[in-house]
């Protein structure tokens, strides 16, 4: 390793990386997010369905973002992932800032391909920058440190979105929030360093060529408890997108809050999920020490506990009590980031990093972000035509999605069992 590469890993730089990093994801998640908030006057405006919105938010977006997650990855485990980062964060940006300027559904769903595109090749590479820059035993801290990208990032996104559209209007949003991406675009290119792999393990790699796709693929697979780990995530996504893509419309339909008030209001349920986040990478890497299987256990009780409280917040019929319990399920549902993502890092070698992430990433998101707000929204247009539920039909359809976080918990649980062997089998082939 070179003196230079050497002092990118001073405990100064590395604080500067990782807060940038999080400032991307940050981003990311106000890009991604906002269009939750906005779904009752997008509907209102363009005329269409909590189907049509539901594949707006989820199966459009979720196809793209990652089926192309796989092939960006693979450029930035053979190439710069810093450059990777920097041209997708540009990307995804301008995508969410021309979704301002739609004039139909379908000028609205070509720009929403957009941000999902450039977002497919935001994580990967971020995930592997960190994995060089912290090791083992603080990696899931770091890494939930930077998953808090997700709750700021959608705190951000309410915010912005519900007051921006109650000033001006929907259109105003995208513009607003998008265009500044594309700055932080040149300060990623510009300030942040390319860390050299294998850094962090006191290895260092050449430029060799990563391991085919199947490859990675097959070393993934073959160990039970990563197929099992990411179908309880990819579960717990599934409920998760769902919820955080229709509860401001929940609220509004039978409660009747405005897309300011749910702003606001979810902003602040954003600190439980920082709080969560960050508790349960921490709590990871602490018990993690002792015994490894605590970084499957922790999400999976954590998930299993959230189920009563979130039942009560969808059925409950005074909206800001149902709102203080709604702090609870966020709280906990954030635990399992930090822990999942550590642990999938921790499973392979050095130039498999941003592809394992990737697949990952390809699992949890086809499951949980393509088709949990399509479940949602498919769910909500059935029960208001088959029964008498009217408004409230969307609120019993979150409750039914709750099946799929106690499925989560088993198969987190379940997973912790092989974990011990399958972690001594990838040390004996890193």
């Amino acid at each position: 390793m070179s003196q230079s590469d050497a002092g990118a890993f001073t405990p100064a730089y590395r604080a500067y990386a990782l807060g940038l990093l999080v400032v991307v994801y940050i981003f990311n998640f106000i890009d991604r997010s906002i269009l939750g908030i906005l779904v009752e006057p997008i509907k209102q405006d363009l005329g269409v369905s909590d189907t049509m919105m539901g594949f707006l938010g989820g199966i459009a977006f979720a196809t793209f973002y990652t089926f192309l997650g796989i092939p960006i990855a693979r450029l930035a485990d053979n190439g710069s992932r810093r450059n990777v980062l920097a041209v997708c964060l540009a990307l995804w940006s301008a995508a969410t800032a021309l979704c301002g300027l739609a004039q139909n559904f379908f000028h609205l769903l070509a720009a929403r391909i957009g941000v999902a595109v450039g977002e497919a090749g935001g994580s990967p590479p971020s995930h592997s920058m960190i994995s060089d820059m912290f090791p083992a035993d603080k990696r899931a801290t770091a890494l939930a440190i930077y998953a808090l990208g997700i709750p700021i990032g959608t705190m951000l996104g309410n915010l912005g979105g519900g007051w921006i559209n109650e000033v001006f209007d929907w259109r105003s949003a995208f513009l607003v929030v998008g265009l500044p991406g594309v700055l932080l675009a040149l300060i990623v290119r510009f300030t942040l360093r390319e860390p050299p792999r294998g850094a962090a393990e006191g290895l260092e790699m050449g430029r060799g060529e990563a391991p085919p796709v199947m490859e990675v693929f097959k070393y993934l697979w073959e160990r039970k408890s990563f197929k099992l780990m990411a179908l309880g995530g990819s579960l717990h996504a599934f409920v998760g997108y769902g919820v955080g893509y229709w509860i401001p419309a929940m609220f509004n339909r039978s409660h009747g809050l405005t897309t300011g008030e749910m702003g606001v209001a979810l902003f602040y349920l954003g600190f439980a999920s920082i709080a969560g986040t960050f508790l349960g990478g921490y709590l990871g890497d602490k018990f993690g020490k002792k015994d490894v299987r605590w970084y499957l256990w922790l999400p999976g009780l954590a998930t299993l506990i959230s189920v009563p409280f979130s039942t009560f917040v969808y059925l409950y019929h005074a909206p800001y009590t149902a709102l203080w319990v709604l702090s609870i399920s966020y709280f906990l549902g954030a635990y399992y980031l930090g822990p999942t993502f550590s642990l999938t890092q921790g499973l392979v070698g050095l130039r498999m990093r941003a592809l394992a992430s990737s697949i990952l990433l390809f699992i949890l998101n086809i499951i949980g972000l393509g088709l949990g707000p399509q479940f949602t929204g498919i769910a909500s247009d059935v029960l208001n035509v088959t029964t008498d539920l009217g408004p409230d039909s969307l609120r019993w359809a979150l409750v039914i999605s709750l099946v799929f976080n106690v499925l989560s918990a088993f198969f987190y649980l379940l997973a912790s069992r092989t974990l011990k062997e399958d972690m001594e089998a990838s040390a004996e082939m890193s």
